[in-house]
């Protein structure tokens, strides 16, 4: 089998049949003229769990539009001005209405990003704002949650009569799914809200939490969304070519819970055992090592004990702008981070629960193999990865290491793909 990447400078491998036990992918629909503006009309007009969006918009004077950033396939530019449109018709005048990029821990988007994701004439004519998530003076502190979570919310968000996000589901190793509350936390929240929730991702196993609807991390940050005054979400389902599959609007938990099941069906692909190699790319999810680390928490799900991983992504912005320390404290045990934390060397603990989350995989479990332009081998290895020019030379490192009879995995669209052992059962 000759196996391709989504990368037009990187060149493919070839993979012997006997070798390959399985090749994965998200479900790709039909795609219809007109449809997904139909699939939004709709979703809009019959919301689950809660009136329609212009009933809830009547009479509000501080209307809140939370969108995802540069980081998430959303079609934002094709939801958001169905979404004004519905807010207007509640008679909401354009200077009632405000839009806040829940860049989470992310860097914040450039003027030509904003215009080409949310469209250069919502740009123009709304108030479009930036989250800045380690500048105390924009937040503000809620309650902390009945589980210990420390609220720490954008101001802006706090003040408005009416909070609506607009996102996307697919499986996600910190939160079980993304979507729902996410748009809230890591979406629009300080970094101590941030942290805490993903330092108890870290105390699971990927298994565990990935393509889990219910977890102990998503009742934190659902918890955290209801504090911060999160009352409807627009959440799109896209298939494996990012065309939309599905909408859900309404709840943030009853219209989640009911996209995450959609979701499943389109990233959820069964597999009958586990391989000696998997070999992921990161699409979509491209940019940076941080990001492009999704591909490491699927292959997790499809990989032996002992085995290796190779994860093929260009990185053209590096391992990450936000995380700089990574490359030098580099991935490693839970147990190791840990001291870390307590001994106070290490304060965040997003920061932490990354290391964690990579390190699991490429410190832990299996042999970790590195193949991006935008990092150099050197820095590779002070991460934990070995790393190779190309994917044939790391499938080739992979089987000197495994023998010739390894098995072999392929994941397509590594960044989504959620490996489902035909054993194992997802709630």
């Amino acid at each position: 089998m000759m196996v391709t990447f989504p990368y037009p400078a990187v060149p493919p491998l070839e993979v012997a049949d006997t070798s390959l036990i399985a090749s994965l992918e998200p479900r790709i629909l039909p795609r219809q003229a007109g449809r997904e503006e139909d699939i939004i009309r709709k979703a809009l007009m019959k919301p689950r769990g809660t009136p329609r969006i212009r009933k809830m918009a009547k009479g509000k004077r501080s209307i809140m539009i939370l969108v995802d950033d540069y980081t998430r396939t959303t079609p934002v530019h094709r939801i958001l001005p169905l979404v004004l449109d519905e807010i207007r018709s509640s008679g909401a005048a354009k200077d009632n209405i405000r839009i806040l990029v829940a860049s989470g821990t992310h860097r914040p988007m450039t003027g030509e990003e904003k215009k080409k994701r949310f469209g250069a004439e919502v740009v123009s004519d709304y108030a479009l704002l930036d989250h800045c998530h380690d500048d105390p003076s924009k937040l503000v502190q809620l309650p902390t949650t009945e589980h210990g979570t420390e609220v720490w919310v954008n101001k802006t968000v706090t003040e408005s009569d009416l909070v609506i996000g607009i996102g996307h589901i697919v499986p996600h190793r910190v939160a079980g799914f993304s979507g729902g509350g996410k748009i809230v936390q890591p979406g629009v929240c300080g970094s101590i809200t941030t942290g805490q929730t993903h330092w108890l991702s870290a105390k699971f196993e990927g298994v565990q939490i990935m393509g889990k609807v219910e977890n102990p991390v998503r009742r934190e940050i659902d918890a955290v969304a209801a504090a911060a005054g999160l009352k409807c979400i627009v959440n799109a389902v896209l298939d494996g070519k990012g065309n939309l599959s599905s909408l859900v609007c309404g709840d943030p938990v009853k219209a989640f819970q009911a996209g995450a099941r959609q979701a499943m069906g389109i990233f959820g692909a069964p597999m009958a055992e586990s391989a000696d190699i998997v070999i992921a790319d990161s699409f979509p999810a491209d940019m940076e090592l941080w990001q492009a680390s999704k591909g490491v928490y699927s292959a997790d799900l499809a990989l032996k004990p002992g085995g290796v991983l190779i994860l093929v992504t260009p990185c053209p912005e590096g391992v990450s702008a936000e995380f700089p320390e990574i490359s030098r404290i580099g991935y490693r045990p839970f147990v190791e981070v840990e001291e870390l934390v307590r001994s106070g060397e290490l304060k965040d603990l997003t920061l932490a629960a990354h290391l964690v989350h990579v390190g699991r995989v490429v410190r832990e479990k299996a042999t970790g193999i590195l193949v991006s332009s935008g990092i150099d081998a050197a820095t590779a290895s002070a991460l934990g990865f070995l790393s190779a020019e190309t994917p044939q030379a790391a499938l080739d490192l992979a089987f000197s290491r495994k023998g010739k009879s390894a098995t072999v995995a392929v994941l397509r669209n590594g960044g989504e793909i959620m490996p489902v052992m035909r054993d194992t059962h997802h709630a």
